[in-house]
């Protein structure tokens, strides 16, 4: 008979894809950075490469917590969101409306990771793991903080820009 799965399998399986989610975003932050029409958007990439870079320092620092070794799994989640942001990168290069694209993409990103981090966070401490749920908590105030300039930038800048084309 099977082991019964626990709630530390599934943490480690959550983990696992989240890992291997923030690896695929720091290679596709570059494109989407060099992609962006606005100086302030490209700079918004590039700040979160960075930050995307502690974020996954953070992850490997919960695997040793939990005396694992770092690595992935395969997350179709994540492959089909950047591919939606490649899709836009493509289809409304030169466009007015390429920036308004690109920060739709990114937030599908940015809300995937905060649901991923939410719930790690919770289980971390249900699992009497405290040091685990902080690196988290962490992460999970960078991604909000992440999502709300790109809110900020699409409702004053670039969904304004993409809407005055139109006209």
């Amino acid at each position: 008979m099977a082991k019964e799965k626990t709630l530390e399998d599934l943490f480690l399986d959550t983990l696992k894809d989240i890992y291997y989610a923030e690896r695929k975003i720091l290679k596709a932050l570059p494109k989407m950075a060099r992609g962006a029409q606005s100086d302030k958007l490209k700079a918004a990439f590039e700040k979160h490469r960075d930050e995307t870079e502690g974020q996954v320092e953070r992850l490997q620092q919960v695997f040793e917590i939990f005396g694992k070794r770092a690595q992935g799994k395969t997350c179709p989640a994540i492959d089909g969101i950047i591919e939606e942001g490649e899709e836009i990168l493509e289809e409304f290069k030169g466009t007015p409306a390429l920036d308004a694209g690109l920060v739709s993409a990114a937030q599908a990103v940015e809300h995937y990771e905060i649901t991923r981090y939410g719930t790690l966070r919770r289980w971390a401490e249900m699992l009497g793991k405290p040091e685990a749920a902080k690196l988290f908590e962490d992460t999970l105030k960078e991604e909000k903080a992440t999502d709300g300039n790109l809110t900020d930038f699409a409702e004053n800048a670039a969904n304004k820009k993409a809407l005055m084309a139109a006209e």
